[in-house]
């Protein structure tokens, strides 16, 4: 297949009117757009070791969850650590596609992999002016908020949970995979009992309490990183060979 087929697929999945306006995704490199895609490595970060990995075992294109290029580059130089994935992706004829908040809005995408894993029923969008990015769903009947937390944690595989309880008893849930700290306030107004997110930071776990709605925060590379078996679906219907690669540096002790 060729890149610009690939392409024409990608963005039909993930359309462009889904992402943020203060997004950039789609495609990120490529040394042509003739190029033949035969073999994708999907991850959630493109880092420099997820590059070097695709270079060294034969990939030809990487898609990403996360932007490679997010922020503004004044100058595509090795001197820049983000422009340097770039040159490299380049010099090695990697073609580099990432969909970011469109596949967190998206039917299937992100948010509804989320919900889905945590058992959710009656899963609806919700959102903010960017769009309903989010989605809310009930569980199937109420639960323990502690035992809630360990099951996020335990189908998520995340390193660390933290969580704070304004209601032992739990059964609306609000969820947004990654950085969901401006989406409190907005789960709070549609009734959720709890929010469940990557990132949500320690001032609003604190006050949570108060707040009442219930917090639980799994980090945020294991809010989203399910996102990449939904890549390789895509993939394995093109018949195109693919592969995960664990991208996450962060380590917890």
């Amino acid at each position: 297949m060729k890149l610009t087929e690939l392409y024409s697929v990608l963005e039909e999945k993930f359309p462009k009117a889904l992402s943020c306006e203060w997004d950039n995704d789609g495609l990120m490199c490529a040394s042509s757009l003739d190029n033949e895609v035969k073999k994708v490595l999907c991850v959630l970060d493109v880092t420099d070791a997820a590059l070097k990995y695709a270079a060294e075992n034969g990939f030809d294109t990487i898609i990403s969850h996360h932007p490679m290029i997010f922020h503004h580059i004044g100058a595509v130089t090795p001197e820049n650590h983000i422009s340097a994935r770039a040159v490299l992706a380049i010099k090695n004829d990697i073609n580099v596609f990432s969909y970011h908040t469109r596949a967190d809005a998206v039917c299937g995408g992100v948010n509804d992999i989320l919900a889905k894993a945590l058992g959710l029923v009656n899963i609806a969008p919700f959102g903010d002016s960017d769009g309903d990015i989010g989605r809310v769903g009930e569980l199937p009947e109420e639960t323990d908020i502690h035992e809630l937390a360990k099951k996020v944690k335990e189908t998520l595989g995340s390193q660390v949970v933290n969580y704070s309880v304004a209601n032992d008893e739990v059964k609306k849930v609000a969820l947004l995979g990654g950085a969901g700290k401006s989406f409190v306030s907005i789960a709070k107004d549609i009734g959720a009992d709890v929010f469940v997110s990557g990132e949500i930071g320690y001032s609003l776990l604190t006050e949570a309490p108060e707040m009442g709605i219930s917090l639980i925060e799994a980090g945020h590379f294991f809010t989203e990183e399910k996102i990449c078996g939904y890549f390789g679906e895509i993939l394995d219907s093109l018949g195109i060979e693919n592969e995960y690669y664990n991208s996450n540096v962060i380590k917890s002790i």
